[in-house]
């Protein structure tokens, strides 16, 4: 079955909730997504700065170009009417003046652009002389001019002066301009002139522009995002691709290779990845041809070595029988030819098994099992080397009652290595031994308070014939093989088997194996880290004393109190 290197596809698009965590989930897993994120994101970053900043010195360089129409416009009006009312003679004619300000006003409406024009006199005084304000247009309204603007006008008869305001009109509110100045009638005084302007056609050029860059702005990001995606689709693919066989060739499909296309970089690459799969291939090849005739031989001789051995263990077994009728030195003799007949018995027999689990062979006899009353039976089994040592052994068992389909044979044998390292190893203090359930799995812990393990020593307390501390005596004649074989009857199971250690606080040992499922999924109903310091953990252990597990309480929650 092949083996893709890219994760399970999300799913859940079409409940909104999930969208975040699926955005999140796609860019940790996808290089593409990630890549055209970024690179659309910072043009869109880019083009909106460019955008603004270009509608802003465009909409700067429109009302700056407008204004200066204006006050060119507005000063043309008001040097003509300036210019009306110098040249004429009133001679402090009511009639005249009253008439020069009709032309006045007249003559403003045809020079200016503007139909907003407002004339007010700035002596408020009575005169029977002084001719009458006029407005028009939108400056009837004479809040529009400011206070401000008046008082600038006022103080300054040569100047000219502007203000922007919200000019009303019949469809709403439009941008303005209002341009102020002052006129001198002969024999009255100085008036303000006020004319309006409406920027109108040049919000709406603005509008226009503004609109045009986002529009070419949002193409802008639309064409370099697609531009990305098809040239990151160009690079991804291959790296998909190369993602993908490594997989398949992770999984044990060493014939797999990469499809090599033109002379480019990824060609290259593609090329020396099948070279290095080549050599891969042929060296596993080779690795594995090795292991076969290692592992036959082996089998082979642990095979050839049984009938011989069954001869020396009859005359071993006889001499040992009838060591009394011996010479002490000939007694001593047989005792120790029987035991290391029995050990090396007891070696063959682990050899094989090692080497059934390297052929593949080992096939499980399950059955219903209470891994609690299991654990009992072989608590019992080995009380008495728990005596000979002076190892107080304690069963803690709040679960693990019910029967679990499993191979109780091989699970014992696992037990049995776990407490037997720990009665060897434990210095004599107490061992807890405990089993504990959950839903989805049993688990049984075994732990001691000897000296414990460096952290090197626990990476390595699974390998075959190794010993944490070489010059240290066998005392329960182990071969050096009971946690490989332990390991694969646990890894047999679908379960784990788990160590803690640490110098001067002992070793825990944690068996899990699943209820149903094919393998163990989640934490251990166990801890392998027990999380006590070992003074403590030996002191809580006389709250604890040896109890009888009666077989007809499954649900029995075991414990007890001193």
């Amino acid at each position: 079955m092949a083996v893709t290197a890219g994760p399970p596809p999300l799913t859940g698009w079409r409940e909104w909730r999930a969208w975040p965590g699926n955005l999140a989930a796609l860019w940790k897993r996808s290089l593409r997504f990630r890549t055209i994120l970024v690179t659309v994101v910072l043009t869109a970053l880019a083009i909106l700065i460019a955008c603004i900043w270009m509608a802003l010195a465009i909409q700067n360089d429109l009302f700056q170009s407008r204004l200066l129409q204006v006050q060119t416009d507005a000063r043309r009006a008001t040097t003509a009417a300036q210019g009306t009312l110098d040249s004429s003679v009133v001679q402090g004619d009511v009639v005249q003046i009253q008439n020069l300000m009709t032309s006045v006003q007249n003559n403003l409406a045809q020079q200016s652009s503007s139909d907003s024009i407002t004339v007010r006199r700035i002596d408020r005084t009575p005169s029977a002389l002084a001719p009458q304000d006029f407005s028009s247009g939108v400056l009837s309204d004479q809040n529009l001019i400011s206070e401000s603007l008046r008082s600038s006008v006022q103080a300054s008869p040569q100047n000219q002066w502007w203000q922007s305001v919200a000019l009303p009109t019949e469809n709403g509110v439009l941008p303005g301009i209002i341009v102020g100045q002052q006129l001198i009638v002969p024999d009255v005084g100085a008036y303000e002139l006020y004319l309006a302007y409406d920027l109108g056609s040049a919000s709406q050029t603005l509008g226009f522009i503004q609109g045009t860059l986002w529009v070419v702005g949002i193409g802008l990001i639309l064409l370099i995002g697609a531009i990305s995606w098809f040239v990151l689709r160009s690079v991804t693919i291959p790296i998909g691709e190369a993602a993908d066989t490594s997989a398949q060739l992770a999984a044990g499909e060493l014939g797999v290779r990469l499809p090599v296309r033109g002379e480019d970089e990824l060609a290259t690459l593609g090329r020396s990845f099948n070279a290095m799969a080549d050599s891969i291939q042929s060296q596993i090849k080779e690795l594995a041809d090795l292991s076969l005739v290692q592992q036959r031989f082996v089998s082979d001789v642990s095979h050839e070595l049984r009938t011989p051995l069954t001869t020396i263990r009859l005359a071993a077994d006889m001499l040992n029988d009838r060591r009394e009728d011996f010479d002490p030195a000939t007694a001593r003799a047989a005792e120790l030819l029987n035991a290391q007949v029995q050990r090396f018995e007891t070696l063959l027999t682990d050899l094989l098994e090692i080497s059934r689990y390297d052929a593949g062979s080992v096939q499980l006899e399950l059955e219903p099992t209470s891994l609690a009353h299991l654990a009992e039976d072989v608590i019992e089994s080995m009380q008495q080397l728990a005596d000979q040592h002076g190892t107080d052994v304690r069963l803690v068992a709040p679960g693990g009652y019910s029967p679990v389909e499993m191979d109780p044979r091989r699970v014992r044998r696992v037990v049995r290595n776990l407490l037997g390292n720990a009665i060897e190893h434990g210095e004599g203090r107490p061992i807890v031994v405990t089993v504990d359930s959950d839903q989805q799995a049993v688990a049984i812990g075994v732990r001691d308070f000897g000296l414990g393990m460096k952290a090197d020593d626990v990476d390595r307390v699974f390998d075959r014939f190794w010993r944490a501390d070489p010059s240290r005596k066998r005392t329960i004649g182990g071969t050096g093989l009971g946690l490989s074989i332990a390991l694969g009857d646990a890894r047999l199971h679908g379960g784990e088997l788990a160590v803690w250690s640490e110098l001067g606080r002992g070793t825990h040992f944690v068996l899990t194996l699943p209820r149903t499922a094919t393998r163990v999924w989640g934490a251990s109903p166990i801890p392998v880290d027990p999380g006590d310091d070992g003074a403590a953990g030996i002191e809580a252990l006389g709250l604890t004393q040896p109890i009888e597990i009666p077989r007809d309480a499954a649900a029995t929650r075991v414990g007890g109190a001193k």
